[in-house]
Order: C-alpha cells, then structure tokens, then sequence
C-alpha cells in the first residue's frame, strides 16, 4: 500500500459582517491573500504531491479558501465538515476512495486543530486562519485513527 498525504487547512480570514448569518462570512483581503500564499506553498511542498480530492465544508470563507488554493483537483462539498468534531471528520475521511492518495480537507477551527492534533499526536501552539497541516499516513483511509499519521509540515500565515 502507497502512503498517503493528507493536507488539514482551516479557512483564511474571515470578516465579521453583522446579520449575516456564520456560513455566509466572507474573506477579508487579508484572508485572501493568505490563502493564494498557502495554495503556492502546498503545490511546492514535493515534486508530484497534487491533491486527489478537495474535501471542503459548504462555508463561503472555506468554499473561497479551497478556490483560491489553486490545487488541480476535484472539490467536494461535505456538509458534516461544518462545525465538525474530530471524530466527524475522521468519519468524513475515512469515506475516501482507496484509490486516492492525498487529500485536502479545509475546514473549520477547532475541529481541524484537534483532528491534527489526534492524528499525530502532536502539540501544537494554535491553528490560526490560514494555517495548514501536511501530515503523512502509513494506513488506509478506512483505517485512519488516532495516532495514525505523522506531521511533516505545519505553517501559519
């Protein structure tokens, strides 16, 4: 079996608009900006590692953060991403094709701060808008579990 690459990004600077409802929060310039800059950075990460899938809650602000990414892959809207736990979205994860090696789920704090956090049971000092995690897994996505991945990368805007 092949490793797989799973890229955990939280979605960029979002402004806060009064009467618009949490899931219609759109990027701020900023936001914007950090998010092509993490897109240019994951494409660079190694020769050849290009997303299979873009798993990406329905929010505008993670729906814009996955356009803006750039990443030459499919883009599947996942409802359970929003307001997730780790466990749901280990759930969500472990639904991916075998076939598919890497993955790019971009979602939400502090669902996808605690699911990097389980996943390589590392220590981490935060997960600011923009941040994302590259963690490599020695196991099929069915088999995704605590303690399953290491993390080869992390960056903050």
């Amino acid at each position: 079996m092949s490793a797989r690459t799973l890229v955990v990004v939280r979605h960029a600077k979002a402004g806060q608009a009064p009467g618009l409802p949490d899931s219609e929060r759109p990027l701020t310039p900023g936001g914007e900006r950090d998010a092509r800059e993490a897109g240019e950075e994951i494409r660079r990460l190694a020769p050849g590692l290009v997303a299979g899938l873009v798993l990406c809650s329905p929010s505008v602000r993670t729906r814009r953060t996955a356009e803006l990414l750039g990443l030459d892959a499919p883009v599947e809207i996942e409802r359970d991403i929003y307001e997730a736990y780790p466990d749901d979205l280990l759930g969500v994860l472990r639904r991916t094709d075998d076939e598919i090696t890497s993955v790019v789920l971009v979602g939400h704090n502090p669902g996808v701060h605690e699911l990097v956090a389980a996943l390589t049971d590392a220590r981490l000092d935060g997960f600011p808008p923009g941040a994302y995690a590259v963690i490599e897994l020695d196991v099929p996505w069915e088999d995704l579990a605590p303690g399953t991945g290491r993390l080869a990368r992390m960056s903050r805007p």
